[in-house]
């Protein structure tokens, strides 16, 4: 697969259609790139930001830039800049971890919803998806103790067996929720880079060991646009 994978992730304030995006975070070959929903009076300034990235490279292990945005529409609005500015072309390949599947999956459908509840306009033009659960549980064995492991970190500690796991601050991604109501953004952001990261660690596994037909990719690319 000639792509450039690019794995994204988003954390959010709970799972309603009310609910609202908080982070979205990607990997690209320099690092990181983190877009974050911040309460205006506990992160204030470039300085404040920057202390922030730098916490969270340093637990991470890698280059981290981190913008911050005062409220979800400012937040959907820069991810569309980005994608545009940085995610166009037909060598890139956007992945994620149960982001999206036949009939499930979270991130994509959760994503659009809210961009429609804010009128944002839909950020990833031109480019294709793959989602990497489908081939990760089909095509390699995940099974301990009689049940198959199919979490993001279970997968990542049966295939690739590095140190993210230790790295991220929570059990699971549930605890991004409190994180959030309580300013915790160093855990937040370091949650999120790490499962950016533990995706696409995954992703080159996949690459390795398996072939152009296991993946099912599909154009992200709306039938109309505003511009």
């Amino acid at each position: 697969m000639a792509l450039e994978m690019v794995p994204f992730d988003i954390e959010t304030t709970g799972f309603e259609v009310s609910d609202e995006v908080t982070v979205v975070g990607f990997e690209l070959s320099l690092g990181c790139r983190v877009f974050l929903q911040v309460d205006a009076d506990t992160v204030t300034g470039e300085g404040a930001a920057g202390e922030l990235e730098a916490t969270v490279a340093d637990r991470c292990g890698t280059h981290v830039k981190l913008s911050v945005h005062s409220s979800e529409a400012a937040l959907l609005q820069a991810v569309g800049s980005f994608a545009t500015d940085r995610l166009s072309g037909d060598d890139m390949l956007l992945v994620a971890y149960n982001g999206e599947r036949w009939k499930d999956g979270f991130d994509l459908p959760f994503l659009r919803t809210r961009l429609a509840a804010t009128g944002v306009e839909w950020p990833f033009r031109d480019m294709p998806y793959a989602d990497l659960l489908p081939v990760v549980t089909r095509r390699f064995n995940l099974v301990r103790d009689d049940e198959e492991q199919s979490s993001l970190p279970a997968a990542y500690a049966t295939l690739v067996g590095g140190e993210l796991n230790d790295r991220d601050p929570f059990e699971d991604s549930a605890a991004a929720v409190t994180a959030f109501e309580n300013h915790q953004y160093a855990n937040l952001v370091t949650h999120n880079v790490v499962d950016v990261l533990r995706t696409g660690a995954l992703g080159q596994v996949t690459r390795r060991y398996c072939s152009k037909s296991d993946y099912s990719l599909k154009s992200l690319t709306p039938t109309i646009h505003d511009t």
